[in-house]
């Protein structure tokens, strides 16, 4: 089962996915923060580092006197794992209820609704 993340945590988790590298190292997440506008202390992040690891989201490879962290989770199990605990609570596991919300409750762009309307219309095809 996936755990869920702090906020903090995600927004460091972000940073590691979003990197074209397959590692990530402290200098580079350091930076990828502050090019947020969420600075961090480095003992906070080497603590938030450590939660990531504990938690089974990275892992940590000691190369020379430096870490090197690389994904074990990727954001897309990520987010699947929290939309489906998401649906599970609200919408007692109903996708349909989701998606009227979203629909109904003026939350779509009409550009996301054509998106949506298409990539519904493709699945249908390929059953």
């Amino acid at each position: 089962m996936v755990q869920q993340l702090s906020d903090a945590e995600l927004e460091i988790m972000k940073i590691v996915w979003g990197n074209s590298e397959e590692v990530s190292l402290f200098p580079y997440i350091m930076n990828g923060l502050a090019e947020k506008g969420k600075p961090c202390q480095k003992n906070t992040l080497i603590v938030l580092l450590s939660r990531l690891i504990d938690k089974g989201f990275l892992s940590a490879k000691k190369v020379g006197r430096r870490n090197e962290y690389t994904t074990l989770i990727s954001e897309m199990e990520y987010q699947t794992a929290q939309t489906k605990k998401f649906m599970d609570k609200i919408y007692e596991g109903s996708v349909k209820g989701l998606v009227s919300n979203l629909i109904f409750g003026d939350l779509l762009a009409d550009e996301e609704y054509e998106e949506l309307k298409r990539l519904l219309e493709k699945g249908k095809c390929q059953q």
